[in-house]
């Protein structure tokens, strides 16, 4: 082959295309059996051991700026700030630490210990649809009232973490929970009332019921919350049957109105007999209290009268007879005489009616006149 002539003889060259032996120039060393020096395991080490003895160039320097770099990210990571409105839980290998970190600088072993923080303020959780986008979370502000009919109820949870520990690692979404919670409550009280009592009747006893209830939820799953309040803050049938609903309530209203009317009209027709039944029960006593009096006054006269008889009857007697015929022929138009020699009782004495109507007639047109 054309290699095979580089050494500058003529023969063939074992030393390879550049006429020298694989082992070098002539060094010694063990052959292997084809021909040729191999370094040996010892050697390799020596020759690594000579280079790093003399030190890698800057890698004092290099080894300290490391230890520098991790110390600063490991405290870094060691220390850490609670908020005001944050309460610190530390964990040992996961174990949390009965203690609590208020707000402020605090320090712990990272890794080892880690740290949890919880806002402890007031938290609000909102169920049901809000009045510009729609629905925040489906259907569930959707309920059934207990006189079969649908509502559409939004209100808002206030709770606020007490145990931080429980609220960490007793339950996995604890701000789901009281969602859920507060929902299934506010179903069930929603499922015993009709539907009036959630629109506008009795919304704050629905509201004290669901928060008994969901705090009593709550409580049984130990995740270390505290309802303070439930709002109701929009009650409405579905947007579906908004219109029929709404004819409904005006119906309602109407009849409503109606049987007002009808008692304030009852009232005044019983007030008014009333006061006249009042009326004649006084002119009725009025009555009875004259006839009562004019008796015992006509009483009193005829015993006056009956002790003057006894002691003189034959004058009484003739008193009594004129003032009768007094009475009786007072209003006459006629003279009654005594009967005279004539033997005629009765005279005509003036023709009085006529009379009478002829001086009516003339004296009223001139009456008029003046």
């Amino acid at each position: 082959m054309p290699w095979e002539n580089n050494g500058g003889g003529g023969g063939r060259n074992n030393g390879g295309p550049w006429g020298q032996a694989p082992g070098g120039g002539g060094g010694g060393g063990p052959r292997r059996p084809g021909g040729g020096n191999t370094p040996n395991l010892e050697d390799i080490l020596n020759r690594g051991r000579d280079q790093f003895r003399g030190g890698v160039p800057g890698g004092r320097w290099l080894i300290i700026g490391g230890v520098v770099v991790l110390g600063a990210f490991w405290l870094l990571n060691s220390v850490y700030t609670v908020a005001p409105q944050e309460v610190g839980v530390e964990l040992r290998l996961g174990q949390p630490k009965p203690e609590l970190s208020t707000p402020g600088l605090h320090f712990h072993l990272w890794p080892v210990e880690t740290v949890e923080k919880v806002n402890v303020t007031v938290n609000q959780t909102t169920i049901g649809t809000t009045p510009s986008n729609g629905r925040t979370g489906g259907d569930d502000g959707l309920m059934l009232s207990g006189d079969q009919n649908i509502v559409d109820v939004r209100f808002s949870v206030f709770w606020s973490v007490v145990n931080p520990i429980d609220y960490l690692f007793n339950v996995r979404d604890p701000e789901d929970m009281v969602r859920n919670a507060a929902e299934s409550a506010m179903r069930e009280i929603v499922g015993r009332r009709p539907a009036n009592d959630v629109f506008r009747d009795d919304q704050a006893g629905i509201a004290a019921e669901v928060q008994q209830i969901t705090q009593t939820i709550l409580d049984s799953y130990g995740l270390g919350v505290t309802v303070s309040q439930i709002s109701i803050e929009g009650a409405q049938p579905p947007a579906e049957v908004a219109d029929a609903f709404n004819e409904v309530q005006r119906a309602e209203q109407d009849e409503d109105r109606v049987q007002e009317e009808a008692r304030s009209y009852a009232n005044t027709l019983l007030g008014d007999a009333r006061g006249q039944a009042a009326a004649q029960r006084e002119e009725a006593a009025a009555y009875s209290n004259r006839v009562v009096q004019e008796a015992t006054g006509e009483a009193e006269r005829f015993n006056s009268i009956y002790a003057e008889y006894v002691n003189a009857p034959e004058v009484t007697r003739k008193r009594l007879f004129l003032e009768t015929m007094e009475q009786v022929i007072g209003s006459s138009e006629k003279v009654l005489m005594e009967q005279g020699a004539n033997g005629q009782g009765v005279v005509p004495y003036l023709p009085l009616p006529e009379l009478g109507a002829r001086s009516n007639a003339t004296t009223t047109p001139t009456g008029a006149g003046n």
